[in-house]
């Protein structure tokens, strides 16, 4: 496998991507396109650069007050197995790991078998903002997302329960 993932950026110390300081990989490519997006430049596919994923989680190790790590984009899906690999090795770190996508929860389990590393990447995930943002429904005061339609989401316990547990933020 090769060992790069595409990133359009990192956040090193982020208070707004997921509770506690957090690690933030913006990953590159989304096909979603959401009108109103924050991160645009981060849509082609063939922006941003290639980084090194065993160098990223080695530097993870130097800054003890991360308490997650938290793949936006972009949209982590569209390099699921790349955000498998890494999410794999940061388990090991004891850090919780988000993940913000526009595709839905549903969907993910719909195309967990056919695209790639799809079912290893929801695996690893503990929470999952899902949905495109709609910038109609962007409201004052939510946390963690950016519009009302999008669903925080307990994925270990959805996974196990068989349905969405949605978290209290």
């Amino acid at each position: 496998m090769d060992k790069n993932i595409r990133l359009a950026g990192i956040t090193y110390e982020s208070l707004v991507n997921g509770p506690g300081m957090r690690r933030v990989y913006f990953t590159q490519g989304c096909i979603h396109n959401c009108p109103g997006c924050q991160n645009p430049t981060t849509h082609s596919m063939n922006g941003g650069e290639d980084r090194n994923m065993d160098a990223l989680i080695d530097d993870l190790r130097d800054n003890p007050m991360l308490r997650g790590v938290t793949f936006s984009g972009g949209d982590p899906f569209e390099q699921a197995d790349k955000c498998t690999y890494m999410a794999e090795k940061i388990r090991n770190l004891h850090l919780n790991i988000w993940c913000y996508t526009g595709y839905t929860y549903e969907e993910i389990l719909e195309n967990k078998d056919n695209k790639k590393g799809w079912k290893e990447f929801l695996n690893n995930i503990d929470v999952l903002v899902d949905g495109v943002f709609i910038k109609e429904q962007m409201q004052e005061g939510l946390k963690f997302r950016g519009s009302a339609n999008q669903r925080i989401i307990d994925v270990q316990k959805s996974l196990s329960e068989g349905k969405v547990v949605e978290m209290d933020y």
